[in-house]
């Protein structure tokens, strides 16, 4: 740094806090480090009785730590995000619109193992809405080398092929088909008290329901009404019941017998352990993203407050497909606490890591 006449530091970058102390009204910083010296500021700086300043001595190879955050914020933010301005090496990233928040962990973790630059986010794979908080990313000292900006810049794509390491991605209309299975119910000993619920979650996303379907225990009655929400234009079709090991509990070969891919038939997950995920295969896919989707609901989604359906609509809805890896990755959070007030989804449940 070198110290200057306050007079002709427009457009130098200051080396500290600058505390302005007016009595009985303020006393605090008036001028942050890193801040870029305007016209207007150099009044207010000499009735704060600076007569000099010391600034940083701008050097060839050596960048700010705005124009540093800067560099962060390009290899971060993906589309339909907005970004704060730079501030003492800071800049934070909100949700331009609702949908599902995705982050590469491998590149995350790529940047934060590199001295003096990080990224934090919140969790991926977790629905936000527009205006949500999702990253700041912060420059720790005043200057950094270019150069080693650079290297994280080529260690960074090499990692994501070039991509943002943040996604957030919108989530899409969906056509739903909703097949209650049970004798209890087909033949009217009792309510069906799970269709309401489901309808209450999907109204969180851009959906419209295209039919809904009641079958007795018979596995070939529950394909059939499958198969006709499918053909009725269902994009995902949500199956309640019959999903636990019982002998008459035939859900799950119902929605085998439709000839749809299983990822899974069970989920490390409670509650939630009995649920079933399913894509038709690739030639019966929607026109529009990763295709069609089977579930198969345990009676968990029903009273439960939160479930492993809540940790996966988000994606789903996003046409954000997902793995059986994926899934066993739920282990590690996958335990829902029970909470007396619950705050999902700002809470451990479900953030499992791969």
């Amino acid at each position: 740094m070198k110290q200057i006449r306050t007079v002709d530091a427009v457009g130098h970058v200051l080396c500290h806090d600058m505390t302005q102390i007016i009595p009985g009204k303020f006393k605090g910083p008036a001028f942050r480090k890193g801040h870029v010296v305007t016209k207007e500021d150099i009044p207010v700086l000499l009735s704060m009785g600076k007569e000099s300043l010391y600034v940083w001595e701008k050097t060839e190879g050596m960048l700010h730590e705005d124009e540093a955050a800067a560099v962060l914020r390009d290899l971060a933010m993906g589309p339909h995000m907005t970004a704060g301005d730079a501030s003492e090496g800071k800049i934070e990233l909100k949700a331009a619109c609702d949908g599902l928040f995705k982050v590469n962990s491998r590149a995350l973790r790529t940047i934060n193992a590199t001295p003096q630059m990080m990224i934090a986010t919140r969790f991926g794979n977790t629905p936000v809405k527009a205006g949500d908080k999702l990253a700041g990313t912060r420059i720790i000292p005043l200057v950094i080398e270019k150069e080693k900006m650079d290297v994280l810049v080529r260690k960074t794509y090499e990692v994501t092929h070039g991509a943002p390491v943040l996604e957030l991605k919108p989530y899409v209309h969906k056509k739903v088909g909703i097949v209650t299975t049970g004798s209890e119910v087909y033949h009217g000993r009792i309510e069906d008290q799970f269709t309401p619920v489901l309808l209450r979650k999907l109204e969180e996303f851009d959906t419209e329901l295209v039919g809904h379907k009641v079958t007795d225990d018979h596995a070939q009655m529950t394909s059939d009404a499958i198969r006709s929400l499918l053909d009725a234009g269902a994009d995902v079709i949500l199956c309640t019941g019959g999903m636990s090991v019982d002998p008459d509990d035939r859900t799950p070969l119902a929605i085998r017998n439709t000839g749809a891919d299983i990822v899974t038939y069970g989920a490390p997950v409670l509650p939630g352990a009995m649920f079933l995920l399913a894509y038709l295969p690739h030639a019966e896919t929607a026109s529009s993203g990763c295709g069609r989707v089977i579930c198969g609901l345990p009676g968990c989604v029903m009273y439960a407050k939160r479930t492993i359906f809540d940790l996966l609509l988000p994606r789903i809805m996003a046409d954000d497909p997902i793995s059986e890896e994926e899934i066993y990755a739920l282990g590690e959070g996958g335990l829902c606490l029970g909470c007396g007030t619950c705050t999902y989804p700002d809470c451990s449940f479900g953030k499992g890591r791969i």
